[in-house]
Order: C-alpha cells, then sequence, then structure tokens
C-alpha cells in the first residue's frame, strides 16, 4: 500500500479523498458546495473508469472517490489512473453529462422521500442554526441543482467549475493498493498526478456550534412513515476525534449503551418498554459532534416515555456520583488491543476508505491506527463529556404515528410533520424522581474476555472441509483453519426441523420462537460480543440455525449456555407480548418498502415452491398467544437432526467433543423433548421450473401508493447449479452489467436503482435486471430491458478474440482471489453444505473450464437461453405500479396478452401448475463425498 497527502491517484483497488475549502452559507434554493459534490462526484463516477467496479460517497466534510477493481493487468491500471487524474486536472464537466447527474441525483432524492431515515436526519439538521453549514438541504434534487438556480440566473456547470477550484493537492489525500511494488506504484502516481494543482486552499472550518441555545432543551415530536416509536436523546459534545488517544466518548458509550444486567436498557427491557438501544458519539467532522442514546420503543415505552429518559438520566448522575473507573478503561484497551492486533481482512476498498478518511485527521505514524486504540486513562477528558450530557444541553426526538393530529410544524425538503415542546431541567428532574426504581449499577469484569490466544496443532494438508462424525443425530462438518493462523473459530449449528414452516403458523412461531430465544441470551451474552465473540440464532427455510464466531478460548461457555436455553426454553410472557407487537409491525412496515424490494418478494413468492405469503404470516400472528407458542415449540423439536460445521482455531478432537456435548445438552438429558428425525422427514425446499420460450408477467400495484417510485424485476431462469453453463451465465453477466446500468441508468435515464445480476435459488441459476423509476411505468421499464438485450446481441457476436480473452482472464483473476478471511471462507464452505452441492473444489474447476472456454461457445450459449427469442428463454417479469402510474397499471390489465406471454394471476394456481426443479440436497446420512 502506498499513501500521499499531497496528490490523488489511482491503481487497481484505490481511494483518493479531497476535501472542499469552503462551505458557504448560501441561502438553502441555492446549489449549496454538498450538493455541488454530490453531482461532482456523481459526474466523476461515470467518467473516472470504463472497467471496474466503481464507488463514491460524500458526507458532511468529506468527498470520497473510488474507481475499485479487484484485479488488473498493469496496462489496465495505468488507463484508469490514468482517467481518474485527469478528471482532478482537467475535467470535462459537458452540459449533457450535468444534466444527466442532476437526473441521478433527484431519482436518489426520491427514492429517499419515504425513507425515516433520512427524513428524520434532515429533521435534525433543519432544526439547527440557520447560517450553519449543518442546517443546509445536503443531498439535492432537481429543485435545488437546476430549478432554483435558473430561476436565479445560474448556470450549474458554471457553478461546478467554480466549485473544481477547491480541490488543490494540499487538501487532496491518496490511498493505493495494489500487488505492484511500492516503488512501481509510487512512479505511477508521481507521473500521472504531477499535475494535480496546488492553489494552497485553507480547509474549511465551521464558524460554530451547529446547535445554539435555542435549539436545545426541546422535545420534537415527529411522524414517521413506518410502524414503530422510537426516542432519540441527543447532547452537542467535543467531538471524540479531538481526543482520540483518551477515547472519552468511547468510554462512555460503552457505559450508557451496556445491555448487561443493571444497565439502562436490562431494566427498560424488562418492564417491556424497549426493544433495542443504540449510544455513541458519531460524526467525521472533529469541530462538532453529537452524542446520542437511541431506542425502539413498544407501546409500553412510549406511554412512559419521560420515565425512560429521566432514566437515561439517572444513570448519567450514577456515572458522575461513582466516578471514572480505571479498570473498565484497562478492560476496553485490553479489548480494543487485542482486536486491532487480530482484526480480519477487508475487502481493499474497505480498508483504503477507511483509511484515507484517517489521514485527513491523524498524524501520519496514526493512519493505520486511528482512534482505535485509546491509550491515555484520563478521568478529566471523560469527566468533560459527561458534563455535557445535561439537561441544559439536551435534545429529544421521539418518532410515533400516534402523534397525527397534534402537529403544527413541516420539515420542507421531505415534508415530515413534526412538533416542539420545551423541556427545561426541572421537568428532567421530575422525570429522574419518579423513574423505575430497579437499581441501576455498572457492568461487573468481562468474563469473556479472552485469555488463551495460542494457535492450536491442527491436521496438516486438510483443503477441504471433511466429515468428522457422523450419527443419527447429527453430522459434523470439520476444517481447521490453514490460511490466517489468527485464534478464532466459526461454528454453525444448523436445525432441521421438519414441522417448523409446514403452514404459516408453524413459520410465525418458529420465528418467534427464535427471536425470544435471542431475547433472553442478549444479557448473558453482550460481554461476549463485546470481548469479540458473536453468536446468532436465525431463522431458515428448513428450521433453525445456531452460529457463534470469535475467539475460540470461550466459545464452549457461551455455545453451552446457547443450547441450555434452548433446552430450558420457556415462553414469558412480558417478552412475547413484547416481540410480537414488534415483530407485527416489521410486517406492517413491508408496506412501506422499496418498490423494488416488493417486486423482488413477490418474485420469490412465485419461485420458491413453500413460501407462505406476508398477508398469510401476519394473520397468523395477530392470532397467536403465549400459551399457544409454549404448546409448539416442544412439537417442533420432537424431530430435529443437527447439520454441524466447525472452521478455524480448532483441534478435530475438540470439534468432536463440542458436537457430543451437544447431542448430550438437547437429546440426551431427562425429560428432553428432542427427538431425532428420521430420513424421510428431511425438509428440502425447490424452485419451480419455468416454461421455455414464454415469458410470464405478474403486475401489482405497489403497497404504498404514496411511494412515487415504480419497479420492475426481470428474471431469466437459466439452469440448476452446472460448472460449464456457470462459467457461462457469470462472463455474460461480467460483459453486460456495466453496459446495462450505462444504457438504462445513464444514458435513458430510467432511474437510480439500476442493475443486472446473477441470482441463485436453492442452486437454480439466473439473470435478474432490476429498474426502479418515477419517470416511466413498469411495463416500459420491462420493454427497455427487452431492448437492451436485442441491442447488446449484436455486441455478443461481434465479441473480439481479444476482448473475450481479456474478459475471461478478468473471471478467473477474480475467481482465484483468494478469501479475505476466516469468515469469507468458512461462509464459502458452508455454502456448498447448505445447498448439498458439496463443490468445494468449484472455484479450480470452474477456472479449468474457463481456460478452455471457446467464444463459439460462449456465444450459442447466450443464443441458446438469454437473448429475447431463444428457445431456451425461460422468463418471468415482476412488475410493481405506483400511485403515478395507475393509468398505465389499469392500461396493462385490460390489454390482451401478446402471443407467447402467460400473465399469472394467481401465484399458487400458477405454481401448482409447473414442474418443479429437482433437490439438491439429500437427507441427513444421505450426503456422499464424490
Amino acid at each position: 500500500m502506498w499513501s500521499s497527502s499531497a496528490r490523488a491517484a489511482t491503481s487497481g483497488s484505490t481511494a483518493a479523498c479531497c476535501s472542499p475549502t469552503r462551505s458557504s452559507a448560501s441561502s438553502s434554493a441555492t446549489p449549496t458546495p454538498t450538493r455541488r459534490r454530490r453531482v461532482w462526484r456523481s459526474a466523476w463516477a461515470r467518467s473516472a473508469t470504463r472497467r471496474g467496479s466503481r464507488a463514491s460517497r460524500t458526507s458532511s466534510s468529506i468527498c470520497c472517490f473510488m474507481p475499485a477493481r479487484n484485479t488488473l493487468e498493469n496496462k489496465i491500471i495505468q488507463n484508469i489512473s490514468r482517467r481518474f487524474a485527469q478528471f482532478f486536472i482537467k475535467p470535462l464537466m459537458s452540459q449533457d453529462a450535468v444534466l444527466r447527474e442532476i437526473k441521478a441525483v433527484d431519482s436518489e432524492h426520491k427514492k429517499n422521500l419515504l425513507s425515516d431515515g433520512w427524513r428524520m436526519h434532515q429533521l435534525q439538521k433543519h432544526l439547527a442554526s440557520k447560517d450553519h453549514p449543518y442546517h443546509k438541504f445536503s443531498t439535492g434534487s432537481w429543485e435545488t441543482l437546476e430549478t432554483k438556480p435558473k430561476e436565479r440566473g445560474l448556470d450549474i456547470r458554471l457553478e461546478l467549475l467554480k466549485f473544481y477550484e477547491n480541490y488543490s493537492a494540499n487538501l487532496m489525500h491518496l490511498v493505493v493498493y495494489g500487488k505492484e511494488s511500492l516503488d512501481c506504484i509510487q512512479s505511477l502516481v508521481e507521473s500521472l498526478f504531477s499535475h494535480v494543482k496546488n492553489t494552497d486552499q485553507r480547509s474549511f472550518k465551521c464558524p460554530s456550534q451547529p446547535l445554539s441555545a435555542e435549539h436545545l432543551q426541546l422535545l420534537v415530536k415527529a411522524i414517521p412513515i413506518i410502524e414503530g416509536d422510537y426516542l432519540k436523546i441527543s447532547w452537542p459534545v467535543t467531538p471524540n476525534i479531538q481526543f482520540y488517544k483518551e477515547g472519552p466518548c468511547r468510554y462512555l458509550s460503552h457505559l450508557i449503551g451496556h445491555e448487561g444486567e443493571g444497565s439502562i436498557f436490562h431494566i427498560i427491557k424488562e418492564l417491556g418498554w424497549a426493544m433495542d438501544l443504540v449510544a455513541g458519539a458519531g460524526s467525521d467532522s472533529n469541530e462538532y459532534s453529537f452524542f446520542s442514546v437511541g431506542m425502539r420503543l413498544t407501546d409500553a415505552g412510549h406511554d412512559h416515555m419521560e420515565d425512560i429518559i429521566g432514566m437515561v438520566f439517572k444513570y448519567i448522575h450514577l456515572l458522575k456520583e461513582d466516578g471514572i473507573h480505571e479498570w473498565i478503561f484497562d478492560e476496553l484497551a485490553s479489548i480494543n488491543e487485542t482486536e486491532f492486533h487480530y482484526q480480519d481482512n477487508v475487502h481493499p476498498i474497505s480498508y483504503v476508505t477507511a483509511t484515507v478518511s484517517s489521514m485527513r485527521l491523524f498524524p501520519p505514524e496514526e493512519w493505520l491506527v486511528g482512534e482505535s486504540l485509546p491509550s491515555k486513562y484520563a478521568p478529566n477528558r471523560i469527566n468533560m463529556i459527561l458534563d455535557e450530557l445535561s439537561p441544559e444541553r439536551v435534545r429529544i426526538l421521539c418518532e410515533s404515528k400516534k402523534f397525527e393530529g397534534s402537529t403544527n410544524c413541516a420539515e420542507p425538503w421531505y415534508n415530515t410533520s413534526y412538533s416542539i415542546e420545551n423541556v427545561t431541567p426541572y421537568m428532567i428532574k421530575q422525570w429522574i424522581q419518579k423513574a423505575p426504581t430497579e437499581k441501576l449499577y455498572l457492568p461487573k469484569p468481562n468474563i469473556f474476555v479472552p485469555k488463551d490466544l495460542s494457535l492450536k496443532e491442527v491436521p496438516d494438508k486438510v483443503t477441504f472441509p471433511t466429515i468428522l462424525r457422523k450419527t443419527p443425530l447429527s453430522r459434523l462438518w470439520y476444517k481447521p483453519d490453514m490460511l490466517f493462523f489468527t485464534p478464532k473459530v466459526y461454528i454453525i449449528i444448523d436445525f432441521h426441523c421438519p414441522l417448523s414452516s409446514h403452514s404459516p403458523e408453524a413459520a410465525v412461531s418458529t420465528s418467534l420462537f427464535v427471536d425470544l430465544l435471542v431475547d433472553y441470551l442478549n444479557a448473558y451474552a453482550y460481554d461476549a460480543q463485546i470481548a469479540g465473540l458473536f453468536f446468532s440464532i436465525y431463522l431458515t427455510s428448513t428450521g433453525f440455525q445456531v452460529s457463534v464466531g470469535g475467539y475460540n478460548d470461550k466459545m464452549r461457555v457461551l455455545l453451552h449456555a446457547i443450547m441450555k436455553q434452548i433446552v430450558n426454553f420457556v415462553v414469558k410472557p412480558n417478552r412475547f407480548s413484547a416481540l410480537k407487537e414488534t415483530s407485527v409491525k416489521d410486517y406492517q412496515n413491508f408496506n412501506f418498502s422499496q418498490p423494488y424490494s416488493q417486486a423482488s418478494y413477490y418474485l420469490s413468492l412465485i419461485l420458491e415452491e413453500k413460501k407462505w405469503p406476508l398477508v398469510e404470516k401476519l394473520q397468523a400472528l395477530s392470532k397467536l398467544e403465549s400459551d399457544s407458542l409454549a404448546k409448539f415449540v416442544p412439537h417442533l423439536l420432537s424431530k430435529t437432526y443437527l447439520e454441524c460445521y466447525v472452521q478455524g482455531n480448532i483441534e478435530p478432537g475438540e470439534a468432536e467433543s463440542i458436537v457430543q456435548e451437544i447431542e448430550d445438552t438437547i437429546f440426551n438429558t431427562p425429560n428432553s423433548v428432542f427427538k431425532p428425525m428420521s430420513p424421510s422427514q428431511y425438509l428440502v425446499k425447490r424452485v419451480i421450473m419455468l416454461e421455455k420460450e414464454i415469458k410470464c408477467c405478474y403486475q401489482i400495484e405497489g403497497l404504498n401508493q404514496k411511494n412515487e417510485n415504480s419497479s420492475v424485476v426481470q428474471y431469466i431462469q437459466v439452469h440448476q447449479d452446472d460448472a460449464l453453463s456457470n462459467i457461462k451465465l457469470e462472463l455474460f453477466s461480467l460483459i453486460s452489467s456495466q453496459p446495462a446500468f450505462n444504457q438504462l441508468r445513464t444514458v435513458e435515464q430510467l432511474g437510480y436503482i439500476t442493475y443486472l445480476s446473477l441470482r441463485s435459488d436453492r442452486g437454480v441459476w439466473a439473470l435478474e435486471v432490476v429498474i426502479q423509476s418515477t419517470v416511466k411505468d413498469p411495463s416500459y421499464l420491462d420493454s427497455r430491458i427487452d431492448e437492451f438485450f436485442k441491442t447488446f446481441e449484436s455486441k455478443i457476436h461481434e465479441l473480439s478474440d481479444k476482448d473475450f480473452k481479456r474478459n475471461v482472464k478478468s473471471l478467473i483473476d477474480s475467481k482465484l482471489e483468494k478469501f479475505k478471511n476466516l469468515w469469507e471462507e468458512s461462509g464459502f464452505y458452508w455454502g456448498e453444505i447448505e445447498a448439498g452441492t458439496l463443490k468445494f473444489d468449484r472455484v479450480e474447476s470452474e477456472v479449468a473450464l474457463l481456460r478452455e472456454l471457446k467464444k463459439e461457445e460462449f456465444i450459442e450459449f447466450f443464443d441458446e437461453y438469454i437473448k429475447v427469442d431463444a428457445p431456451q428463454r425461460r422468463t418471468v417479469s415482476v412488475q410493481v405500479f405506483s400511485g403515478n402510474h395507475l393509468a398505465e397499471f389499469k392500461k396493462a390489465i385490460a390489454e390482451a396478452d401478446p402471443p407467447k406471454t402467460c400473465r399469472i394471476t394467481d401465484i399458487f394456481g400458477f405454481k401448482r401448475s409447473r414442474p418443479l426443479h429437482r433437490s439438491l440436497k439429500g437427507g441427513p446420512g444421505l450426503i456422499t463425498m464424490d
């Protein structure tokens, strides 16, 4: 890796970060620097690279550009670097390109109009000092970038070129990550970027804090789009970045956000008032910051909002009274040091982005460390922040639909309804006095902090997972860590329960059982998560799955606690009620999801043999009672089989011992409800086989007609898992994804969310093209997708030998890219086990086939399966119509079906009429290694 703080450069996987110098306090209708940065960034993303993935991001103080590619030939590296450099040396910024990017920014804004995250974020900004940059509308829209500037006689292209003058080399930072030598990378950078001008600009400094006295001691009540109540208590504080060695905000967020016994969250959760809590300070600015405590409330929690606020201040008072504890700081420092030393490798783009962001905040010797390792115990700094968390400086935001009819204001950009009430220190004192009397106390020393970080003696030359153990109750797959040599392990226990989803009632009961398990374990396992030991329990299509990952030292302690909780499960009525309420709201909130997500849901409902519709699950959940769940769980577990996978720093004997202990715990204890499952009961999920040469179409109104976006998902089903067909389809996706994006999004401006990608459902491979749009209806979008494939047909047939070989090599290189960490490797092998394919040598076999693949074979594959009139083409188009396109919807459903078209009006009737793809998965004990 090579870095520079005076230039910008790129090669391979690259990031360059630049901070414009000023943020003028222009009116909100003027294209402010942040909005100009978004158009600038967006335009750069189109022109800076021709191949490879691209990414960029804009925040309140930085703009980050990242032309990325996993593996590149040296010539391509130089070409991308040259184009990247020229954008900062002599940008073209044509009028047409600027207009396209304004439309793209506006499309993104429209996508966010009904997003509560964006709405509440802008509301917080709106209620800040009007002369502070933080107050501004930052994402941009057609109104701010086209309509208003024209009304004022401004040429937005000229404004962008003026803004370009802020990009001075002395404020720009670069990180280059590549396999070439440092000398080679440095030479490339200096040759290409020496002409980036240095005008010795000064970095912009915010004039003051964004919140003055009039913006504090407020309770803001806002109405969200989705169901659910949220509470956020925040204070302006001294940025933690100014004292990153001391880490005062980290210390306080650890305590205020703790979830173990004695914590704020543990008490209000047990009272049935909250479902989660997050605390901490966050901002990429070193000039201002906010410390916030956020909670998702239950209906009862909403009614006790004042008590919860009082509890938060009660805990802050406890921290002041009890004093700062050096042992807590030392424990956190030890955990942070271990985490830093044994941190997992990440994707190069993530690494360079984090590093380039650090370069503007820390001295060179701290670039790779940043604020990861607070090492100076400074009680005075912690007390300084603690003093800032006062009633005099607080601002409270509560989101709830219960406020409908009682608000009197509207935020201008998202039209969020809200009202404001004053909150005095005296009121907070009263809330503290009437807060629950349950005792608050500091956490005890963390028993999960790892002590033994030694590496185990593991078998040599174990290339792929092997079956270590097989009984009527379970099967154990094992693979030692042969790549990363870290003291970590990854364990999966997959519970196959054939009664888990045989009806909508069973599906929601299993889901709530899993939610309750996680809820019960939260207080105990929270310390484990802090110490780098994580667990998850989640629903699968065949039951539920327990996974544990992290340092192996205390792994068995946590895993044993999870298994004991499963065995000794009881339904606690108060937690059942809270979690059921939350689940009901989650189902209801699907109505407010993005239309392309709705289209994807309908597609999976069409494709999967057994998938219960959300409306039926919601009905079943609404009727579910705690005693019914208590009766269901023993029934659920009465037929169980365990598929186990262990990988990492663990000896084979210990892996076997773990599974034996699990068997003894759940199957062999007195009065255990667990019984082994017979092979005939093994549950598999299959995918329907679409009819060749027929295009199926499912058209439906969007669930939220206030959302202006419509969407289409065109799905092309190609084949069931087969190495040769896989590589052909992957190669087509590689070649076509960028042209599809360019044509449908950049040229035709159909919608911000536009992509072509691969898809696999139960081992059935397909292509899907997704577009979400406000400007065109789904039928039109679908026709443009067809037109793209028709036009692209000539590109495939005219593909030169040189381009074909280059794309094949690119695909080979991406397949040969090494796993980044243990979790990535484990995920790959577990995916093969879970799917039943067991192709652990998939990469090697597919690379071998790619090396032999002929261009003629690839073109023949395209002609046979993908082109619009291909004899083996199997397609379904799912179209979700917004309120903007209701006229087009009515017209579409009234029209006669074109030839070779099947209109789906009854999803379940359609599925019953279609054959199924075979399952790739055998029953327990039936899987054999070829």
